[in-house]
């Protein structure tokens, strides 16, 4: 019967604690950045609620450029360059 109030005690600290937990996991408007390596280049992709926003590749040599998504779709640009084509071929699929 000792162990009653214990129980509840601990109950209570832990119901306390959920609030403070809940609101350390809220989703924020600052962008998830995911870099990974891609042969010699360092890619940087930028999410906003797990959505693609854009792109940067940092390549070994040469100068660095962002991707950025041009109207919406999966259409990306360069950002220093809205003219430029990119290749978007589909080689293999299944």
């Amino acid at each position: 019967m000792r162990t009653l109030p214990y129980l509840l005690l601990t109950g209570l600290v832990l119901a306390g604690s959920l609030p403070a937990m809940a609101a350390d996991t809220a989703p924020s408007d600052e962008p998830d950045v995911m870099t990974y390596r891609d042969g010699d280049n360092t890619i940087e992709e930028y999410r906003t609620k797990g959505y693609l926003r854009a792109v940067r590749v940092i390549p070994a040599h040469g100068k660095p450029y962002s991707l950025v998504r041009s109207d919406g779709d999966s259409n990306f640009v360069r950002a220093d360059a809205p003219n430029m084509r990119i290749p978007s071929w589909e080689l293999l699929s299944w």
